[in-house]
């Protein structure tokens, strides 16, 4: 089944609240129908999120996790291989030095350096990962959000290879036994594909926030960054943020509010 261009416009600027579109409709779609054949983001949408990790502990970071991990069948950890190689994951955590390398000094306050970050894909203005996809499996929306079809993945891994950020993983055994509690709303995936963040589109079609933004009690805001009255738009504009790995000019659509004062007036 595919949609047209119309219907996916809607979608992607948050204005078709009333559309029904399954999870497996859109992964099924093809770049040229959800991107138009373009790069770039058509004028007044650009999704992104803004994290405001001072609201945020380790066990709101766990509980994100699992609600995103729970409504798209990301599988546990393989326990008869119990390794960092074959783990999936779409949103973890990791340390201020490995979030953010090129911004760190020996004078950050102590609580910056230990306080942990959820990650999750960028879903970057210029992914390098969609730039070296052979089969366009993954592929970059005209809302912004990067796209990934593991029904034309061919598991080479290369958008693994470009990636900066370690955002996607690689399913080195069958998923689908290892999904505690499987969600028959979403598709699962097979041994030999590789998955990642998605921005929830199956979610914004039934007018939801995504399901890691929906559990976070405000502290992740979505929405559209084009639009200069918007939700996040005024998040950005009150607060300090930073990005991950900006030398790189990948340009995160994913902002951190990590401290300091409010900028506002």
């Amino acid at each position: 089944m595919s949609i047209n261009r119309r219907k996916f416009l809607k979608i992607a600027g948050l204005t078709g609240l009333g559309l029904s579109l399954s999870a497996r409709d859109f992964i099924l779609m093809s770049p040229a129908e959800a991107s138009g054949g373009h790069s770039l983001p058509s004028s007044g949408e650009r999704l992104g999120m803004a994290i405001d990790v001072r609201k945020l502990t380790d066990a709101d970071y766990a509980r994100i996790a699992d609600a995103c991990h729970t409504v798209h069948n990301v599988p546990t950890l393989i326990p008869e291989k119990n390794n960092v190689k074959n783990e999936v994951k779409w949103i973890w955590t990791d340390t201020y030095n490995h979030t953010f390398p090129e911004q760190i000094n020996d004078y950050h306050p102590e609580a910056l350096r230990n306080k942990t970050f959820p990650l999750l894909c960028n879903h970057c203005d210029k992914p390098p990962c969609v730039r070296v996809c052979p089969t366009k499996a993954t592929f970059r929306a005209k809302n912004g959000m990067i796209v990934q079809d593991p029904h034309r993945c061919i598991g080479c891994r290369f958008c693994m290879a470009g990636c900066p950020y370690g955002s996607r993983s690689f399913n080195w055994v069958d998923p689908r036994p290892y999904i505690p509690k499987r969600n028959p709303d979403f598709p699962t995936r097979t041994i030999g594909v590789v998955e990642k963040c998605t921005f929830c589109p199956e979610r914004l079609a039934r007018g939801q926030q995504p399901a890691c933004v929906e559990v976070s009690n405000g502290a992740m805001i979505f929405g559209n960054l084009a639009d200069s009255h918007s939700e996040i738009r005024n998040i950005l504009s009150t607060h300090f943020t930073l990005r991950r790995k900006p030398t790189l000019g990948t340009m995160p659509s994913v902002f951190y509010i990590i401290g300091g004062e409010d900028y506002a007036g």
